[in-house]
């Protein structure tokens, strides 16, 4: 690797890190200022007294921040060389905080602005966040270290749309010029590449190795 490479990498990875704090920490601002801020300036009053979706909104956006804030560490593999024990911890701890964010997310994802594109694209995140977190922590019970990676990866992939989102939707709506239109493209948008990206990771490790 030259010296060129080794910055862009490291640049890549202090972007990686921050956007991923940041966004993780992101949630705490609907605690100190007007609730009325972001996306639920969109929802309906009606909507917004609602005892059990305010329930599943706050759980997927705290929850959700606490898999986004811990989850990126554990791609550094000196961290995780070092302290496997902690590793093992901060991975129990990402788990438990995507099933309950993850399922909260599905059911908010009926109500998401935009109707049913909206709806579909938020519930099909949901459904691939969950299913990949799962079969990770599955695979790691099993000894399978190798998938429990793969799937890790994929995990985190779609934990990253709540930063893609919040860098798609701004340029999406000075596009469209209305929020509603912005945020059906966006359902998709903030994921769908995301998955790409993580596939073309995962399968760029493989090749590396099968040419070692």
């Amino acid at each position: 690797m030259t010296w060129i490479n080794r910055i862009a990498y490291k640049t890549s990875w202090c972007l990686f890190a921050t956007l991923s704090i940041a966004i993780g920490l992101y949630p705490v601002i609907y605690f100190l200022i007007d609730r009325k801020f972001g996306l639920l300036s969109s929802k309906r009053e009606l909507l917004l007294t609602d005892t059990i979706w305010n329930i599943g909104f706050y759980t997927h956006i705290l929850l959700g921040g606490v898999a986004l804030l811990i989850g990126w560490i554990q791609f550094v593999a000196k961290f995780r060389l070092k302290n496997l024990k902690l590793h093992g911890t901060i991975g129990k701890i990402y788990v438990v905080s995507v099933v309950l964010s993850g399922t909260a997310g599905i059911y908010i994802a009926y109500f998401a602005t935009g109707g049913i594109v909206s709806t579909v694209g938020f519930m099909m995140l949901g459904v691939i966040w969950l299913t990949t977190t799962i079969l990770s922590f599955l695979y790691i019970k099993n000894g399978d270290v190798k998938r429990h990676q793969k799937m890790m990866i994929y995990s985190y992939a779609a934990c990253f749309a709540a930063v893609t989102l919040r860098i798609w939707l701004p340029l999406l709506i000075m596009y469209f010029g209305t929020f509603e239109e912005a945020y059906r493209i966006v359902a998709w948008l903030c994921w769908v590449p995301n998955m790409v990206i993580a596939f073309y990771i995962i399968n760029r490790s493989e090749l590396s190795l099968s040419l070692a």
